[in-house]
């Protein structure tokens, strides 16, 4: 079974110029967990204000999907995670060089002495700690490994495999998840970015080498040029790999829809199962196809995603 974590109001929320009202932030939740999204990563508490009251509405409304929030490596990070009612984190900490030396000012060894020091406090008070290990794509392979052997000595539930600025291929995203995966039992989850078109991509391939958590955004959405988006990888793990993942979707475009309204972000003509003229047909020969029959040159019927086909007649010079 594949859980797909919707980190919209988390992630998503990073795409420059968008800022849910917690009303908002409310439905979106409500309704990605009434199509069957599993897990929902909902904020980062330690910003206060209303980012901490909207995950403490969320927590409250006790939805069937489990609700994370995401933590630095830092004890005020968790207490004001918890102060919100949170029993599910993530705890998130660089573990490229480039970002442990750069962004952080420390080293390798203080990365591993933060997780020894936080994670079995947490464990002990039954708490649910996925942890994060971010820019993982630029990291030395040997440090990740490492580090997720240390994660499973401390019994974290699950090692989160980030992409945090998309340099990764899906040919390398199977080799890095199997390459863990061979030595790491503890479950993995695959989380991409779409710097270089390949969120999608390597979000299949990461699944295909063993990850059984993959992080998406509804439409995409998140920093720079975004996430693996929802719709997308849905579609292409039902459709393509022919694998159920529990969710509705013929709900799809709904949900697309709602984010695209509050989020102030329009959905492309062309966006890949949402979009306007995904199941419009001008050309001549495929008109003719899809009159004979559908399947002629469309991958799923319109129907599965409450969308319709259009047939457009135009006048050539």
């Amino acid at each position: 079974m594949i859980t797909l974590v919707d980190t919209t109001l988390r992630d998503g929320e990073q795409s420059p110029g968008v800022a849910f009202t917690i009303k908002e932030k409310v439905e979106i939740a409500s309704l990605l967990s009434s199509i069957g999204i599993n897990e929902l990563e909902i904020g980062t508490p330690v910003m206060g204000g209303d980012e901490a009251q909207a995950v403490k509405e969320i927590i409250g409304m006790n939805l069937p999907s489990r609700m994370l929030t995401w933590n630095r490596v830092l004890e005020r990070d968790i207490e004001a995670a918890l102060s919100c009612g949170a029993k599910a984190l993530y705890i998130s900490c660089p573990v490229s060089d480039i970002q442990i030396e750069k962004k952080l000012g420390k080293n390798r060894e203080w990365v591993k002495e933060r997780f020894l020091k936080l994670i079995p406090e947490l464990k002990k008070d039954g708490l649910y700690v996925a942890c994060g290990l971010e820019d993982a794509s630029r990291a030395d392979p040997s440090f990740v490994l490492e580090v997720s052997h240390l994660l499973e000595g401390l019994a974290a539930d699950r090692i989160r495999i980030c992409d945090t600025v998309g340099i990764l291929t899906p040919f390398k995203t199977f080799e890095l998840i199997g390459l863990l995966r061979k030595y790491i039992k503890t479950p993995l989850e695959i989380h991409t970015h779409n710097d270089f078109g390949l969120a999608t991509a390597n979000a299949l391939a990461g699944i295909n080498g063993g990850s059984v958590y993959a992080t998406v955004t509804v439409n995409g959405i998140g920093e720079r040029a975004g996430n693996a988006s929802l719709e997308e990888v849905v579609m292409a793990i039902e459709k393509i790999e022919g694998i159920k993942t529990g969710i509705n979707i013929r709900r799809l475009k709904e949900i697309s829809q709602l984010v695209s309204k509050f989020s102030g972000i329009s959905i492309p003509q062309n966006k890949p199962i949402v979009g306007e003229l995904v199941f419009t047909h001008e050309s001549g020969i495929h008109v003719d196809g899809v009159i004979k029959d559908p399947t002629n040159y469309e991958p799923f019927p319109p129907e599965d995603i409450g969308a319709k086909r259009r047939l457009i007649l135009s006048l050539s010079s």
